[in-house]
């Protein structure tokens, strides 16, 4: 798993040397630059607050941030019992949860496992960002465009690596592809994070497709089986006898 999370870091390394080129070339301070992806560290949300604050809208730039990461809610519910029962861990866990983290744990079994994989991978991406912001602001606009290189898609390939093993489930295949699928039609039409915050919406297909308690039909084992009530709500099938 170590050489797994390493292949990411380093995405994250260049993606976050270009964060914090980009954050001293729109006006704000090296030390600023640092401490938002320290005690932000939220990504993608980070290069939209930058540009927000850049046109000169703080305000905005706040909404559109706690917009695009509300997807760390289902997270947390996830992955409550992974992060230990000490409040402080709960908080620190919560800091450090990001999709790559949260897909790196929920790969492995419920248990220490799944705590273990989720602290190694929430610590070494953490750090990995920071690094690479401060070599961002560092090298000013030495640093280039990582969609130029691709990296931007190293991410998302990433998390469906990890994600595969758990789509041999035939219930969980149908909530990602129903997912998948509302977040692309939503995409050309609706602002950046709602896409995949409406993807949310596939989760309740389970629910419907589970049936409530009492209804499953009652099959009948015997052409021409006579029925009885056998107490409230059940049905036995009993052989007629022979004439």
């Amino acid at each position: 798993m170590l050489r797994d999370v390493a292949a990411i870091g380093a995405a994250m390394v260049a993606v976050g040397a270009s964060f914090g080129a980009m954050g001293v070339a729109a006006g704000l301070p090296g030390w600023a630059t640092v401490a938002m992806s320290v005690l932000v560290y939220a990504g993608g949300a980070q290069f939209m607050a930058v540009g927000l604050v850049a046109a000169g809208s703080p305000l905005a730039a706040v909404l559109a941030g706690l917009l695009l990461n509300a997807r760390h809610l289902p997270f947390g519910l996830t992955l409550g019992d992974s992060l230990g029962h000490q409040r402080w861990r709960r908080l620190l866990g919560s800091h450090l949860m990001t999709d790559e983290a949260t897909a790196f744990a929920l790969a492995r079994p419920a248990g220490g496992a799944r705590h273990r994989a989720f602290w190694l991978a929430g610590t070494l991406l953490f750090l990995a960002w920071n690094a690479g912001t401060l070599l961002g602001v560092l090298a000013g606009g030495a640093v280039g465009d990582p969609t130029a290189l691709g990296l931007d898609a190293a991410f998302p390939a990433g998390l469906i690596a990890l994600l595969l093993p758990t789509l041999r489930d035939p219930e969980i295949r149908r909530v990602a592809l129903t997912g998948a699928g509302l977040a692309v039609l939503a995409t050309p039409v609706l602002p950046a994070g709602l896409p995949v915050l409406l993807a949310l919406g596939a989760l309740v297909l389970p629910l419907i497709r589970r049936r409530p308690p009492g209804t499953d039909p009652v099959p009948v084992t015997a052409a021409g089986a006579d029925h009885r009530e056998a107490g409230p709500g059940r049905v036995v099938a009993t052989e007629e006898a022979p004439c």
